[in-house]
């Protein structure tokens, strides 16, 4: 079973995609949390898990925490796309 990571920097409206961002600026959002992406990855149809206590490789210093998404068959890309989609679409 492959295992993704779905980082907050990932959705991230402020970050450049140098910076972390990996969606474009119309599905980046400001300020996204684990618990948006946690629910939207569950609207997709996949397992999720919280871990709180993680830092982002690239923001050290700020604990936003990650997601684990569990049973995906499709590629982190895909995912991702998806994931930033749905938040925009809680958003609204």
């Amino acid at each position: 079973m492959v295992e993704n990571v779905i980082w907050p920097a990932y959705l991230d409206a402020d970050l450049s995609r140098a910076e972390g961002r990996r969606v474009a600026e119309e599905l980046a959002v400001e300020e996204p949390t684990v618990d948006e992406i946690a629910k939207a990855v569950q609207q997709i149809g996949y397992d999720a898990t919280i871990e709180r206590d993680k830092s982002y490789s690239r923001e050290h210093w700020a604990d936003r925490g990650r997601v684990v998404v569990r049973g995906s068959d499709d590629s982190k890309n895909d995912l991702v796309q998806a994931v930033a989609a749905y938040v925009v679409a809680m958003r609204d």
